[in-house]
């Protein structure tokens, strides 16, 4: 699957202001994915919400995904400091 179609899904199920997706294999992936949505939620709730995005793919065409998920505040401040 190319990461491409990841990420339409993802914008699909989440308000995102930025979803970036990419593969070196399209097995295993990268997402960086900003949104409102993840306000107050922890980071493994986070994951979730972009889990159900993806649905039954997941461990089935997309075998691994690392996860950066933050707010729009989160992301700004990490830009802010360097530590993007």
């Amino acid at each position: 699957m190319e990461p491409e179609q990841v990420s339409k899904l993802i914008e699909q199920g989440l308000a995102c202001s930025h979803v970036q997706v990419t593969s070196d294999d399209n097995t295993h992936y990268q997402a960086l994915v900003i949104s409102e949505e993840f306000s107050g939620k922890r980071p493994l709730a986070r994951h979730q919400m972009i889990y159900r995005c993806l649905g039954k793919l997941m461990g089935n065409e997309i075998h691994a995904m690392a996860i950066r998920a933050h707010t729009p505040a989160e992301w700004r401040d990490l830009e802010t400091t360097g530590r993007v």
